[in-house]
């Protein structure tokens, strides 16, 4: 599946990814309702500047006592006491307000941060079981994108978002409250002002969607950029690539301006237009509350109580039309988020597999068709036996299938049509897992990971003992390589091992190979990047690696190939030739000794030199 394909197809129904992403908020639960307690009285306490107003402006201002009855009794609060007590009174509630916001801020980043990492955990513990042709299919750029960035966006948004709307809302409502304390005719106005003003909010979603997903197709291919550039600076380099790499760079950077212009062009005019709506609410009080003071229905202070409500009103309806469009922002993000949920990878292990213990007869390649692309073969209708402890060397054209038909083995990929067996039993039939704990592979470009020497030796088994250990750095004739390192086994590799040569790496995967000591091995090219010393090193490690063992090796090399017991040439997809060295060369004009004319005859003639 092509993941600059998908376009969250699921964005606008809100209740299915509510439901989809609760599972990851309820374990912390008890917080997130703490925190939208904490987010009313945050919100609530917005309209206690505007309620004072009232008392201020009528009381205080006017140099008048209030005098009210409670249960039979009469009251009096002097103006010049409420000249004192009200001010602090709006400090105090202020002050207060910023205990409950930093509160408030506290508990929202703890349960998005944690939110964030469950969903991360979830989609990475996904993608690492995902199909290699998931990965064939996807660049590094898309996935880091899909997998991190949309998840940040998703998840981390969503509860804080939610707050702030909480916030807003109660904070609109208190502040609705005091104006209709104040006069509900006024308070009428300012309610459908608010109604028209989220108006722009609804038509804008849909172009959010699209610009969100158009972000993430160019956002993918920044990032490959940017891993193509570091992993694939060498070549750069020795082609002068860089005018290239700068001008896709700076292509895309240009995309992702264009498509956020057009939004902002698009969406620009929301914030103006609710000025507009806002500024005719405000002139359509003004004029008529200057109509009820002159009428005596109502006082000074009650409409400076207003107006300063109204006012404030403008900044929660704004924050609620800005979360409103973050919101659905989130849900585009969640949409994609919840699609990599949903993907599944082709290859699975069958309902109670049976557990590959050890290879005790042969491995059998019947009738085997393969295809990366539909009707494009790859490997046609191929047969092939392979006894226990016999070392085929694998030989043909580039591009034939060679590398494929030992991909086959692991299950990286399954046949089209056919079979594979080992002793007798479909390939499918066992767990994955246990076929791959069978196999040890050592391929032309040998990964090794962040970490030290030991540990990527240790991958193999990681139970091993240090005897264990001892042994396989002797035999990938590592030894004299660590004692030159200052740290010996113990260095810290940089980043895909490329702190060491390829003949170093190649003899850390022997090493890794060789300490999971698995019964069947791969060699896939494993010495033809190297120079003659170093492939003479190499070679004795492999040779040390493949004792008693069944070994598939795609070779270049000629005295891997002699030594073989038997040579399989594949060329275009088809077993055409197989036989031992001695009995392909009988052959006149077979295919295999044309090869060997052409190719390795040359080997031979340098080697007696």
């Amino acid at each position: 599946m092509k993941l600059a394909a998908t376009t969250a197809q699921n964005s606008f129904r809100y209740s299915w990814l509510l439901g989809r992403i609760f599972p990851f908020i309820k374990p912390f639960m008890l917080r997130v309702i703490l925190g939208f307690l904490v987010a009313i009285p945050v919100g609530v306490l917005d309209g206690v500047v505007a309620f004072a107003l009232k008392p201020y402006m009528d009381y205080v201002v006017g140099q008048k006592d209030l005098v009210f009855t409670v249960l039979s009794h009469t009251f009096t609060i002097s103006w010049s006491f409420m000249a004192v007590a009200i001010p602090f009174a709006v400090v105090l509630f202020a002050a207060f307000q910023g205990v409950l916001r930093y509160l408030n801020s506290y508990l929202t980043d703890w349960t998005s941060q944690k939110i964030t990492n469950s969903v991360k955990i979830a989609l990475f513990n996904k993608l690492v079981y995902m199909d290699t042709s998931f990965f064939d299919e996807n660049t590094s750029g898309v996935i880091l994108t899909r997998y991190l960035s949309d998840t940040d966006t998703a998840s981390t948004g969503i509860v804080n978002n939610l707050k702030t709307m909480v916030t807003s809302v109660f904070g609109a409502l208190s502040l609705i409250g005091v104006m209709l304390y104040s006069s509900w005719k006024l308070a009428l106005i300012g309610v459908v002002v608010l109604c028209v003003a989220f108006l722009p909010v609804a038509i804008i979603r849909k172009r959010v969607k699209a610009t969100s997903n158009k972000n993430m197709v160019i956002g993918g291919n920044i990032t490959t950029n940017f891993n193509e550039t570091y992993s694939g600076n060498r070549v750069m380099r020795a082609y002068c690539l860089e005018k290239r790499q700068k001008t896709i760079f700076k292509t895309q950077i240009w995309q992702a301006f264009n498509n956020n212009m057009a939004l902002v062009k698009r969406a620009g005019w929301m914030s103006p237009l609710m000025y507009l709506i806002a500024s005719c609410g405000i002139a359509t009080v003004l004029g008529y509350g200057t109509h009820l003071i002159i009428s005596g229905s109502m006082t000074a202070g009650s409409f400076a109580s207003f107006v300063t409500s109204l006012l404030l009103l403008y900044k929660p309806v704004k924050t609620l039309g800005t979360t409103l469009t973050g919101l659905q922002n989130i849900f585009v993000a969640m949409g994609r988020v919840f699609e990599l949920f949903d993907l599944e990878p082709e290859l699975k292990n069958k309902e109670n597999p049976i557990k590959l213990e050890n290879l005790n007869d042969k491995i059998e390649f019947k009738n085997v068709n393969f295809e990366y692309i539909p009707n494009h073969p790859v490997l046609k209708n191929l047969n092939l036996t392979v006894n226990k402890n016999e070392t085929l060397a694998i030989v043909g054209n580039s591009g034939g299938g060679k590398s494929t038909l030992v991909n086959l083995l692991p299950r990286f990929y399954d046949v089209t049509s056919g079979s594979i067996t080992i002793d007798g039993t479909d390939l499918r039939d066992y767990s994955m897992e246990s076929i791959r704990e069978n196999i040890s592979m050592v391929f032309q470009d040998n990964f090794l990971f962040s970490g030290t020497i030991r540990e990527n030796i240790l991958m193999g088994n990681p139970e091993a003992s240090d005897n264990a250990l001892d042994k396989a750095i002797e035999y990938a004739h590592l030894r004299e390589m660590l004692d030159e390192l200052p740290d010996g086994i113990d260095t810290l590799l940089g980043e895909r091992g490329l702190t060491l040569s390829g003949g170093q790496r190649q003899r850390v995967a022997i090493a890794r190979a060789m300490i999971k000591d698995a019964p069947i091995v791969i060699l896939d090219e494993a010495t033809s990047a190297l120079d003659n010393k170093s492939e003479a090193v190499v070679q004795k490690a492999l040779d040390n690696l493949i004792k008693d063992k069944t070994v598939f090796v795609i070779a270049h090399r000629l005295s891997t190939i002699k030594n073989a017991d038997r040579i399989a040439v594949i060329n275009e997809g088809e077993l055409v030739e197989l036989g031992s060295h001695d009995e392909l060369m009988s052959i006149e004009n077979g295919q295999y000794k044309t090869l060997y004319e052409m190719q390795f005859r040359k080997q031979e003639t340098a080697l007696q030199l």
